[in-house]
């Protein structure tokens, strides 16, 4: 048999060798090295633009998008307890329903629909929230329903009234609260999460750029062994931008993630103490309200007032209570003020709580609901309202704190996604004059 015949040679294999014949000598050397130069700085500065790009969109998002859902996620509850509150403290004026009130009841609802309808924009392919919103979306009409049946026959002094009054409370307790109560605790937490990526560093870029600058150092360093010239001008100047580049970067990342985080500590998660501390003031006042309409069939009601109620008194009693935590994480005047406000109004509801059960518990029923409905000082409507106004302002002041501190994340960014696309292409640039500097000398 005659010898294999070898197959002919790749375009491919003939590349390869022409590549190893060049790299063993110094210009070729030099050329693969100004080329590795160029395709490293341009892939670290599309890298680094893009990733700065993310985080500015990110944070963008923090206060354009993601900060107002949740915002809009606690309204819902905030107007649906209150209008159930309302709706019960209407009840127990008595056949004729009195004007403020009916006018707040329309305003909670009205609110409540609206902040739903801001909650539907965004739940689309996150099933725990789609299910919240449906929740809310079916049962609510059901709810207003309830109520204008125990209205209609309120005002005709039928006692079927306060029964249909007490299935739409409970329908609000079982479902719409609970609802609510949820799709807010998912958006606080896709809320944080966002925060947790806008605080965080693109260690990746930062990782790319040192490598750059490493290569750039070395390749410094060869040259002037090869060469005996100290400086060349070229990789000068791109190993110069590359640094501006990296320290400006990791400069910027740093004050931007110290402002993210000022807003979360300073402002979401103030305002989430504050949030969660209205929503246990609310179930606080429907069961007071709801005690006095079922007349001596409320002991679940008053029972559970008992238990939320040393949650909000700001003592400190115990590690559940939220007006003191909310005290004790207060750093902005204007907020600490509010919570001192609240923890006052607290102390006196609950005061007057104890003053209207000892009424009611004694026979003075009428005295007892007119201690519940009063404006007076010493009367439980006027210390809730009181309370209510102090956590609302608390919790604006936090939301201004929150949009401040992230605003200045934002403008820590400002100039950099440009800026370090354009000192990547001089260092590219540098690097490439560089090199071709010393191959001319080859010549």
């Amino acid at each position: 048999m005659g010898a294999p015949v070898s197959a002919p040679p790749t375009q491919w294999s003939d590349s390869v060798r022409r590549v190893a014949r060049s790299a063993r000598t110094t210009p070729g050397r030099l050329g693969i090295i100004a080329s590795a130069l160029v395709a490293l700085s341009v892939l670290t500065g599309l890298f680094a633009a893009l990733a700065l790009q993310s985080k500015q969109d990110t944070i963008s998002g923090l206060t354009d998008h993601r900060e107002p859902l949740s915002a809009a996620a606690q309204q819902i509850y905030r107007s649906l307890s209150d209008a159930d509150a309302t709706a019960s403290s209407a009840f127990l004026s008595g056949g004729s329903e009195p004007a403020a009130l009916r006018e707040r009841y329309e305003i909670d609802m009205a609110q409540a629909g609206a902040a739903l309808a801001k909650a539907a924009s965004d739940v689309g392919g996150i099933a725990g929230a789609e299910k919240q919103v449906d929740t809310l979306g079916q049962q609510l009409p059901v709810y207003a329903g309830l109520i204008e049946t125990a209205r209609t026959n309120n005002r005709f002094g039928l006692p079927i009234g306060a029964a249909y009054l007490r299935e739409a409370s409970t329908l609000m307790r079982a479902k719409l609260l609970p609802a609510a109560q949820e799709l807010y605790r998912i958006d606080i937490g896709r809320l944080t999460d966002e925060q947790d990526d806008a605080a965080s560093l693109p260690w990746l870029t930062v990782a790319l750029t040192l490598v750059l600058l490493g290569s750039l150092i070395a390749t410094q360093v060869y040259l002037t062994r090869k060469t005996n010239r100290l400086i060349n001008t070229g990789l000068l100047v791109s190993t110069v931008a590359v640094g501006i580049g990296l320290v400006w970067g990791v400069a910027a990342g740093w004050v931007s993630a110290a402002a993210v985080g000022s807003a979360r500590d300073d402002g979401s998660q103030q305002v989430d103490v504050l949030v969660q501390a209205r929503i246990v003031a609310l179930k606080c006042r429907a069961d007071e309200t709801l005690t006095l309409v079922a007349r001596g069939d409320g002991t679940a009601y008053e029972k559970e007032w008992q238990e939320l109620a040393p949650t909000i008194s700001g003592k400190g009693e115990n590690d559940k209570d939220l007006l003191a935590k909310a005290r004790a994480s207060a750093s902005d005047p204007a907020i600490s003020q509010q919570v001192r406000g609240a923890i006052d109004n607290a102390q006196a509801w609950q005061e007057a709580h104890r003053k209207l059960r000892e009424l009611d518990d004694t026979g003075q029923y009428d005295q007892a609901v007119s201690m519940a409905l009063g404006d007076d000082d010493k009367d439980a409507a006027s210390a809730f309202n009181k309370l209510d106004e102090n956590l609302s302002n608390a919790i604006q002041k936090g939301r201004e704190k929150f949009v401040e501190s992230t605003s200045s994340a934002q403008n820590a960014l400002t100039g950099l996604v440009p800026g370090v696309a354009v000192l990547a292409l001089i260092g590219a640039g540098g690097a490439l004059v560089g090199i071709r500097q010393r191959l001319r000398e080859y010549r």
